[in-house]
């Protein structure tokens, strides 16, 4: 074995040579329209696009994208500081155009699928996000033409390709399997929670089961690292759930000025009125303030359980009502006063807490059956680069003789 820098120990029968001796920048303009098959790098796979869609951001004129080629790489060179969780190379499988922001390269003397692995490998080593540091934050075909690549013999390569395809096949179709057993398990979800609205009619707005609702302060927090206070962020409330870690840091005296003389406590219920509207967790603990885009439900004690109350903003009934007062299209913004007059099923105490209780019951076991899928995905995902990291660098014996 020798070394080559990042990629370690590599057999000596391999070589490593810079990028620009086994590929060129690809760099065909679409001019006159000649190709109009739309292509996009998606999660690390190259996809097709409507070209008359009216969706996302598209450009004046298609003639500004560039053609690319069966087998070519396309790299995402851009964004690099701010983003460094996407995946940024993908192999071309059919004739196209793509966006010109993304380099193109033309390989030679090389399997594509090899190398196409092999980028994903540098990829996940983090490899580009070290060579666009400090303000920079994207790099052309000059910046990496002397990037080492690792080039064994032809036929090796394509033995590697063939085993990744392979593996990376079963592990990819472990992870649907599983992606989609959170989607049924999402669905049967929300059906737990909805189950008991469903059969009541509402009997009460939901300002009857406050003492107030109360808009945060449409200001910015003022961040304090070293501050002991929370200010909750639309991002820490998902699903009912509250998310530690996504708020901002702030100071006692901001806790103080943000929540005023009412301030949230144990019991409350937390509510996104925006980016994204109708999200709502519990309260999760006093030493918190809210940051933009947030409201605070002071539950009355005496009329409403909090939980229950809850479980009740996720129903078809509640939400069905903020899209339609919405005149039918997405919620982007749920204005206190719609909020308010939600329509909402309010029996006695008793009921409320039963209800309440059956609900959480059937939500845990379903939440617990949703997290074993989502680490049995992240742990298939990290088998998955460290294969294809193990594959490209020799340390598998994948049965070729040499």
């Amino acid at each position: 074995m020798t070394t080559a820098g990042w990629f370690g120990a590599i057999p000596e029968r391999w070589d490593a040579v810079p990028l620009y001796g086994i590929a060129s920048e690809r760099k065909i303009p679409n001019k006159g329209l000649s190709e109009t098959n739309l292509l996009s790098l998606s999660y690390g796979r190259i996809v097709r696009k409507d070209i008359e869609t009216n969706e996302g951001l598209l450009p004046a004129s298609f003639e500004t994208y560039q053609i690319v080629r069966p087998d070519d790489i396309v790299l995402r060179m851009t964004d690099l500081q701010n983003d460094q969780r996407s995946l940024r190379s993908a192999l071309v499988r059919e004739t196209g155009i793509i966006t010109s922001a993304y380099l193109a390269l033309a390989l030679r003397n090389v399997d594509p699928r090899f190398m196409a692995y092999q980028f994903r490998a540098i990829d996940l080593m983090k490899v580009f996000y070290s060579m666009g540091g400090g303000l920079r934050q994207s790099i052309g075909f000059s910046d990496l033409k002397r990037l080492p690549v690792l080039t064994p013999p032809v036929e090796e390569q394509r033995a590697i390709a063939d085993y990744l395809d392979r593996e990376t096949a079963q592990i990819d179709a472990f992870i649907a399997k599983n992606e989609e057993l959170i989607t049924l398990l999402n669905e049967r979800r929300a059906a737990a929670v909805n189950a008991p609205f469903a059969r009541e009619e509402p009997n009460a707005r939901l300002s009857h089961a406050c003492e107030a609702v109360v808009d945060c302060p449409h200001t910015t927090p003022e961040v304090d690292d070293d501050g002991d206070f929370e200010a909750v962020r639309t991002a820490s409330v998902r699903a009912g759930v509250y998310v530690p870690g996504q708020g901002l840091t702030v100071s006692e005296a901001t806790w103080r000025s943000r929540n005023g003389s009412l301030g949230p406590r144990r019991g409350d219920v937390l509510f996104t009125r925006e980016a994204p509207a109708g999200e709502a967790c519990m309260v999760p603990s006093a030493e918190i303030c809210l940051g933009q885009r947030m409201v605070l439900l002071r539950i009355d004690s005496a009329k409403a359980d909090g939980q229950f109350l809850l479980w009740q903003l996720y129903s078809r009934e509640v939400q069905s009502y903020f899209e339609l007062a919405a005149n039918g299209s997405t919620v982007t913004n749920i204005r206190l006063p719609l909020l308010r007059s939600a329509p909402i099923w309010l029996p006695s105490l008793e009921e409320q807490r039963r209800v309440s209780d059956a609900v959480g019951e059937q939500v845990a076991a379903i939440d617990n059956a949703i997290g074993i899928a989502r680490r049995g995905i992240a742990l298939a995902r990290d088998r998955r680069a460290a294969l294809i990291s193990a594959a490209v660098t020799g340390k598998i014996d994948v049965g070729v003789a040499v």
